[in-house]
């Protein structure tokens, strides 16, 4: 029987495979800067979404990629690399972390924890920790919360090509044991965040290891479902990334639409530095977010990228199961974002599975979370995918 992904229609439809021209942001001198840049960029921006990029070459020197490079976005969670590098400026000859912070930066720079965030906002000088870092690093786009906002780091404002530099710096300048230490942890970086979204979306999804990620995601968006069949009790992604709800855009930060950050390095020795920041339109989704911010990043000149093997496919319904194995036995790894587009290696037969009046015996494979869903949540014209090997029988 054929599946019901391919009659499902509005919400629960996958999204259609369609590019659009990439258009120069509208705030900031970085996107009349980078006008010219557009027409020859590889970058594929999906229909919608507001981008600035930035892919730096560390081996050439030069960008491959840039995109309302001087645009500014609220930062949401990739300001904790500031607040990281803040912390550890000037802290001796050996850069010794005490046990109580490390306990926090750890998760903060891993898995985006927000209590250490604030401690750090609150405990450092708030603003006085953005003047400090754009002085020391020479960020020309990044300024603090704007007025009324000034508790809320994730309203930082933020360029692509500022990420890029505090890359470089972080790489190139700093001490190496504040080099290694941030690094290390983001090459840590947990499919799960604190806060229970996924959050190996963008860099983490369009290419292998290695690489090191810092994201950064800001907008009501639905409960996170990451590690847990349970649905959250409450934790939207404005309140994840130190936002206000209902905040208005203030100068040119738009404060409104839903955000999602990839940034980080890719390839051997750390080769290219990727910033990918995009705004996505009220009420997106955050399983479309993700999905579209994956299309982008996947469309990059990343000099040393590897991209992984596999096929995309868009899924439906909320709270889709991923399994250890092809069955519903176990429990659950994990749940997909709502909507999300995957990656699949390969299928075999399983448990067959029922939404009535549909039932599917395959099972998808996702290299990347280690586990099966069921075909029946793909978006498919057929039980079994089309183009897809059957997996290896162990």
């Amino acid at each position: 029987m054929r599946r019901l992904g391919r009659l499902l229609s509005g919400a629960v439809a996958a999204p259609l495979l369609v590019w659009c021209a990439v258009a120069p942001a509208t705030a900031g001198d970085g996107g009349r800067a980078a006008t010219a840049e557009v027409a020859a960029s590889a970058a594929q921006v999906p229909p919608g979404v507001t981008a600035g990029v930035a892919v730096f070459d560390r081996q050439t020197g030069t960008y491959t990629e840039q995109i309302a490079a001087g645009a500014q976005f609220r930062s949401a969670s990739v300001v904790k690399l500031l607040l990281a590098l803040d912390f550890l400026w000037n802290r001796g000859p050996d850069h010794s972390i005490p046990d109580a912070d490390r306990a926090r930066l750890e998760p903060m720079l891993r898995s985006s924890d927000d209590t250490a965030a604030t401690h750090y906002w609150r405990t450092y000088g708030r603003a006085a920790i953005i003047d400090r870092m754009v002085g020391r690093l020479g960020l020309s786009d990044t300024a603090p919360p704007p007025a009324g906002y000034e508790e809320y780091w994730g309203y930082t404002a933020l360029s692509a090509r500022d990420t890029v530099t505090i890359y470089r710096y972080i790489l190139d300048k700093a001490p190496a044991p504040v080099r290694d230490f941030v690094m290390s942890n983001l090459r840590q970086s947990t499919r799960c965040a604190s806060d229970r979204f996924d959050q190996h979306f963008g860099i983490a999804g369009a290419f292998e290891r290695p690489w090191a990620v810092k994201q950064g995601w800001s907008g009501d968006f639905p409960d996170g479902t990451c590690g847990s069949p349970a649905r959250a009790a409450s934790a939207t992604a404005d309140r994840a990334t130190g936002a206000a709800p209902g905040a208005r855009a203030a100068a040119a930060v738009d404060l409104v639409r839903p955000a999602l950050h990839s940034t980080g390095t890719v390839g051997a020795g750390d080769r290219a530095i990727v910033a990918v920041l995009t705004l996505h339109p009220t009420g997106t989704s955050y399983g479309k977010a993700y999905t579209d911010i994956g299309r982008l990043t996947r469309s990059l000149n990343v000099p040393g990228a590897e991209r992984p093997s596999g096929t995309w496919f868009g899924t439906w319904s909320e709270f889709v199961n991923v399994r250890r194995d092809p069955s519903t036995a176990d429990v659950p790894l994990r749940q997909l974002p709502a909507g999300v587009e995957v990656l699949v290696e390969c299928q075999t037969r399983g448990q067959v599975v029922s939404v009535p009046p549909y039932t599917n015996e395959w099972w998808a494979y996702l290299p990347q979370h280690g586990g099966y869903i069921s075909n029946i949540y793909i978006s498919s014209p057929d039980n079994k995918l089309p183009g897809v090997r059957e997996c290896d029988t162990p």
